[in-house]
């Protein structure tokens, strides 16, 4: 029988499961939240790439001449001298390197610096609203690990003090 992607997801009793079960989900649990952790901090870096990219158009091509002379950054750290070709046009950054002129849905390039503003805008406003979701996604995650944690916790308590029990019996039965 297939099953209907529709469904809600079924709920377990987590004190009905046993204890390497529960480890077993709860290390699952921390290694969803350590990947999620690391691509929230991904998209948090590229929402500050683009906002820098807003500022280096706004404070390096709109507020300058043509043939000045500017620093070109290659890398975050590794800058080369350069000079300002035009004021009128720019290249936007797509990410991974790759440069270009942007077609939009009007079919309208993205040459002027006031348009590769708004990209940018677009795309920090796009990764604002993909890092919410996100964290909602790693604080529910974070809630239930705590709960595997306090479960698990309790079986081993449980389960240590009724190990302890036995073997007071058992002494107390050999002493006598």
């Amino acid at each position: 029988m297939a099953s209907n992607p529709s469904t809600q997801p079924q709920t377990i009793d987590l004190a009905t499961l046993p204890t390497a079960q529960l480890t077993n989900l709860k290390n699952q649990l921390t290694q969803d939240l350590q990947h999620l952790t690391t691509s929230f901090q991904q998209l948090r870096a590229a929402q500050t790439k683009f906002r820098d990219c807003i500022n280096s158009v706004r404070d390096g091509v709109e507020r300058s001449e043509e043939g000045k002379e500017i620093l070109v950054p290659l890398t975050p750290s590794l800058y080369v001298p350069g000079k300002l070709a035009s004021t009128k046009t720019v290249l936007v950054d797509i990410g991974t390197g790759f440069y270009v002129e942007k077609l939009t849905r009007n079919i309208r390039i993205i040459k002027t610096p006031a348009a590769a503003r708004t990209f940018y805008s677009s795309k920090v406003e796009e990764l604002g609203k993909n890092l919410g979701d996100l964290e909602a996604i790693v604080q529910q995650k974070n809630g239930n690990l705590r709960v595997v944690e306090d479960v698990l916790r309790q079986k081993v308590i449980s389960e240590n003090s009724a190990g302890g029990n036995d073997e007071k019996s058992a002494v107390g039965a050999a002493a006598g």
